[in-house]
């Protein structure tokens, strides 16, 4: 049986105001607290958003440098086994004649027939020389050679062998470039000035 005293329950049951007004500012009151929730969901929405991004961007940065990196040691081995290749190049070219067909040469050769197909499964493709206008993006004039052999700027000799690495340029060719004599005439010339100059050309080889 009750004494009359109300228990803590049915205090704040009776402090509560369950007036239309009441109630009216509690729901506005939670509607704002709905809002400002969703605007916080949304900007860490965004701030996760942005964060991912910026990892998906460094981890892609990351790749290149890598690919960057493994590509720069690669070619950095692929131009110390061009060194090798010289080599193999002078000794193929200097082979007396009397040692050809012998077993030890015939093994040099198929070693040198195997780094080359190595270097050439890597991308590397020799750069056409000898007997070529010389061209300064893959060619490096080391030497002129005053010859009329040839019209002037061909390519007539060539003292290191160029490589291309896929499409550019990995090691240019050192070569020689042919260049008139001394009182030629050019041969840069048309055929018709140089058929109208081979009497006064005459004249003066004969002086």
């Amino acid at each position: 049986m009750s004494d009359g005293k109300r228990t803590r329950a049915e205090e704040r049951i009776a402090e509560l105001d369950a007036s239309p007004a009441a109630l009216v500012e509690q729901i506005e009151q939670l509607r704002e607290q709905l809002l400002t929730a969703e605007r916080e969901a949304e900007e860490n929405k965004t701030g996760w958003q942005r964060a991912a991004a910026d990892f998906a961007n460094y981890r892609r940065r990351t790749e290149q440098d890598r690919l960057a990196n493994l590509g720069l040691a690669s070619e950095a081995l692929l131009v110390k086994l061009l060194g090798v290749a010289d080599d193999f190049d002078r000794a193929v070219s200097q082979l007396p004649a009397g040692l050809q067909g012998e077993p030890w040469v015939e093994g040099v050769v198929a070693i040198d027939r195997k780094l080359r197909a190595v270097l050439e499964s890597e991308g590397l493709s020799p750069i056409e020389a000898v007997d070529q206008p010389f061209d300064p993006q893959v060619h490096e004039a080391v030497a002129q050679d005053p010859t009329d052999r040839v019209p002037e700027g061909t390519v007539t000799s060539e003292f290191q062998r160029g490589y291309m690495l896929r499409d550019r340029v990995l090691r240019p060719a050192l070569v020689a470039v042919a260049k008139a004599p001394a009182g030629a005439p050019s041969s840069q010339n048309t055929d018709n000035a140089t058929t109208d100059q081979q009497p006064a050309d005459a004249g003066s080889t004969e002086d």
